[in-house]
């Protein structure tokens, strides 16, 4: 699903003019971003956890150059979905 799917079907299911709900959405994106990136982690209730992972100095290789290079330490963003949201996509995607 597409960013403009998602503006798409909630303008749809609450009868708002997808210009708004495409305000809404790309701002709520602009919040989370922003929060990352000043180190704040972002919870929201019920559905997950945008979070910033630390990842620690590491050696790598370069297979083409048989050479070991480092990679510094650095941050990600990541999502740590909730238990709620865990167990709705567990329950309804089951493996055949």
């Amino acid at each position: 699903m597409t960013k403009a799917e998602i503006v798409s079907n909630i303008s749809k299911k609450l009868g708002i003019e997808k210009l708004d709900v495409q305000l809404v959405v790309e701002s709520m994106m602009n919040e989370i971003t922003s929060s990352l990136e000043n180190g704040e982690n972002v919870y929201l209730r019920g559905f997950g956890s945008f979070i910033v992972k630390r990842r620690a100095e590491k050696t790598a290789r370069n297979i083409k150059k048989n050479t070991t290079i480092k990679i510094p330490a650095h941050n990600i963003p990541a999502f740590k979905p909730s238990k709620i949201f865990l167990n709705g996509v567990k329950n309804k995607l089951k493996v055949n």
